[in-house]
This record gives structure tokens, C-alpha cells and sequence, in this order.
């Protein structure tokens, strides 16, 4: 019958930080298992007849030394928090939760935050052996806050050039190393600074956005026609999120059906992504970007110039007044929540050339639901597609999916036309 394993989270601090119950737990098993430098750091006359097994490659070799030893009381020694980017959460996936019982340590990023007084409650956080570093470069992008468990390949100086190749210039960081030890060190600077400095490999990064400094886009050499990269664009803060995501823009401009000399309305067009590849794909037609937030206005302006597009005309004002003397739409994408969004599309359905199309997108049923009406009670043909797509990243060394929001899309058509 297999015994229960004890997962013991130990800190930077070692055996000394244990707590009463951690320390009972290793000082009654038959078997330490945990990775080098946790077990190299356990002297040898602590734990006097404790079997120690090193567990160094990768999780396959832990998951076999931990079926080896099934029938003794096994503790498994691993950093910080075993629930917190830890190997709990694989250990419940291949062995279930009955198996074992967690008895976790302060995380090291728990003390990281505390020794730079900032919050973490809304931090976004991350780990550099789990994650890929382009992908933690973009989440960075568009975060207040940042918390990262480094790697010895991935450090923070290599951490801080990736982020200044994107331009990503606006944080102040933070390298706290062997925290919780009498060798513990807190390096403060600027990415420029960090990308030159060498740091222990027990270390955590913090990062902390600059008072008021926006977004800023990523220079990664040709831009496509359409389907940019998010981070290519410049967008405000704090308004993450209302960016038209990639994915749901590449099927919103293919529903458009856009020639080269199309008329184009954005209804709330924001920092300007579809407006501006709606204008690569219109290029000899006219694209009006319409966005009543002067912050947001600016953004597209400056979006606008990066990728040179002449026959974008950002406009600034509300709609519906703000369309007015633009001239009639050969097709119309708006976006948004709430009743405004179905008393713009009615008014927007009116302008529509002859053949024209509206792409809407919503994020909630009720949008959803009303937009139809609305759309159904002007004679249009309506198709409604709900978009729900996940994006490969690596944890641990498996790969899985994380979910965007789920949005729909409305597209509609006069009946009468094609």
C-alpha cells in the first residue's frame, strides 16, 4: 500500500526557517527526496539514517523516485510554497490529491514584495522554468507590477535586455537574492542598469511601472498586412484588455470583406489595431478610426504613424454626432457593451451602402441578444459566431492552454444582398 508523501516547502534560509510541523514531518521520514542544492544543504548529521535521493532531471525522474519509494514516509523537500508555481499541482494531476499533504514555506515572493513594500494582490506574476520568456516579456508589457522567479540561463540581466530590445523601458526593478539569509540582498536600478549586473541564481525580480508611463509597442522588424501581435501596438493604462485581441481581429476583417478601396468605419476604434490593418487592407479607400477618449485618440495617431498608413483618418468625437459628415460606410465594425452599442449599430445600419456589411463584437449574451434584435428588426441577414480560443505556453515542462476572454461576434448583411 502506498504511504502518504509529505510536500515540506523549505525557504532560502533552510532547516533554520522550518516550521514545528515542517520540521516533525522531515525529522520522521524514512526518505528526503528534492532537487541539488536543497539537498546539498542539508548537513550531513541532521538527520542521522534518512535516506536523501537527489531528484535533479526534470519531472519524470521525480515522479519515478517518488513510485520507487511508495511504500516508506517520503518527505519532498522543495522551495517556498509548494502550491505557489510549485510541484503540488503537477503531483495532484498524476498521483491525486489523496496521495500526499502540503505543508508550504513563506515564498520567496511573498518576501521579495515585502522587502520592496508593494502590494502584490494584483501583481502580475510569473515563472521564468515554466514560462516562455517572450511570453512573460508580453504579460510585462501592459502590468502595473511584476513578480518573476528567474532562472540561472534566464537572469535578470538577460530579463532586462529582452525588455529593452521591446522598448520596454518604464520600470523601476527590483533583484532580491538569498532572501530570508544573512546573505541577503536587495539591488535596486533601472533595466539598463540590471541588464549589466550579475546576481546570484537564488534571486526573485520585481518590477515596477513608472508613475504615468504608458504602453509603449514592440519593435520586432516587418509588420504583417493584418494579424499583428498585440504588443505592436501602443495602448493605454490602465485600460488593458479593450484591445481588439489578434485572433477574434484577423476573423472580424475577414468578415468585413474588404477591398482595396472600401469605406470603413471603426465605432470606437480605441488605440487604433483593426482601424489601422483595416487601412493596410483599404489602402486605396478611406478608414475612419472614430474614438472620443483624447487619450486613446493620441494613441491611434501615434499607432497610425508607426505603420504608415495614409488611408487611416483618425476622428475624434462620440458617435453617432462624430460620423455625421463622413461620408456613407461600405463597412462598419463597432465594439463595445451595453445599450449604446445596439442604438449605434441602428444608426450605423442606415448609412450601410448598398452590399455593405457591420461586424460588431460584444462580449456579453445580453449584448449579444439585443444587437440581434436590433439588427433582425432592420431587415438584416445576421450570422453570430462565438470566438473562444486558447494560447499554447509551457508549465513545468508540459505544454497547456491558457483561454482568452470568450467574445461573439455579429456580422450582418441587408437580405437582399449577395
Amino acid at each position: 500500500m502506498s504511504s502518504r508523501i509529505n510536500i515540506v516547502g523549505i525557504g532560502d534560509d533552510g532547516l533554520d526557517g522550518l516550521t514545528r510541523q515542517a520540521r516533525t514531518a522531515v525529522e520522521t521520514a524514512e526518505v528526503i527526496i528534492g532537487n541539488r542544492v536543497i539537498i546539498e544543504g542539508i548537513a550531513d548529521d541532521s538527520f542521522p539514517g534518512i535516506e536523501r535521493v537527489v531528484a535533479d532531471g526534470g519531472l519524470d525522474e521525480l515522479l519515478d523516485a517518488l513510485q520507487l519509494h511508495a511504500d516508506r514516509r517520503v518527505v519532498l523537500l522543495t522551495g517556498g510554497d509548494p502550491l505557489f508555481y510549485g510541484i503540488a499541482r503537477f503531483l495532484a494531476d498524476k498521483l491525486g490529491k489523496d496521495r500526499f499533504d502540503v505543508i508550504p514555506h513563506v515564498s520567496s515572493m511573498q518576501l521579495a514584495f515585502a522587502r520592496v513594500k508593494e502590494s502584490w494582490d494584483d501583481a502580475y506574476l510569473s515563472n521564468l522554468a515554466t514560462q516562455s520568456l517572450d511570453r512573460v516579456v508580453d504579460n510585462i508589457r501592459t502590468a502595473e507590477r511584476v513578480g518573476l522567479f528567474t532562472t540561472e540561463s534566464i537572469s535578470p540581466a538577460v530579463v532586462a535586455s529582452a525588455l529593452l530590445d521591446r522598448r520596454i523601458d518604464y520600470f523601476t526593478a527590483y533583484v532580491c537574492e538569498n532572501l530570508g539569509t544573512p546573505d541577503e540582498i536587495v539591488t535596486q536600478g533601472d533595466l539598463k542598469t540590471i541588464a549589466g549586473l550579475d546576481f546570484n541564481p537564488l534571486n526573485v525580480m520585481v518590477l515596477l511601472r513608472k508613475l504615468g508611463r504608458a504602453d509603449r509597442p514592440s519593435e520586432a522588424g516587418a509588420t504583417r498586412l493584418f494579424g499583428n501581435p498585440d504588443d505592436a501596438f501602443l495602448q493605454s493604462r490602465p485600460k488593458r484588455g479593450l484591445l481588439t485581441p489578434c485572433d477574434v481581429r484577423c476573423i472580424a476583417l475577414a468578415e468585413l470583406d474588404l477591398t482595396p478601396t472600401s469605406i470603413v468605419w471603426d465605432v470606437g476604434a480605441g488605440s487604433g489595431s483593426l482601424a489601422i490593418e483595416a487601412a493596410r487592407i483599404a489602402h486605396r479607400g478611406k478608414v475612419y478610426g472614430i474614438e472620443m477618449d483624447a487619450e486613446d485618440y493620441g494613441l491611434m495617431l501615434e499607432n497610425a504613424a508607426h505603420f504608415d498608413c495614409p488611408s487611416l483618418i483618425p476622428t475624434h468625437g462620440r458617435a453617432p454626432d462624430a460620423w455625421a459628415d463622413l461620408p456613407d460606410p461600405d463597412a462598419v465594425f463597432v465594439g463595445g457593451t451595453g445599450r449604446i452599442v445596439s442604438d449605434l449599430v441602428a444608426r450605423a445600419v442606415s448609412r450601410l451602402n448598398p452590399g455593405g456589411r457591420i461586424v460588431i463584437n460584444v462580449s456579453s449574451p445580453e449584448s449579444l441578444v439585443e444587437v440581434q434584435r436590433v439588427l433582425e428588426g432592420q431587415a438584416m441577414r445576421v450570422d453570430v459566431r462565438m470566438i473562444n480560443i486558447a494560447r499554447g505556453q509551457y508549465q513545468l515542462d508540459r505544454m497547456r492552454f491558457e483561454a482568452i476572454n470568450p467574445t461573439f461576434l455579429i456580422v450582418a448583411s441587408r437580405a437582399s444582398d449577395r
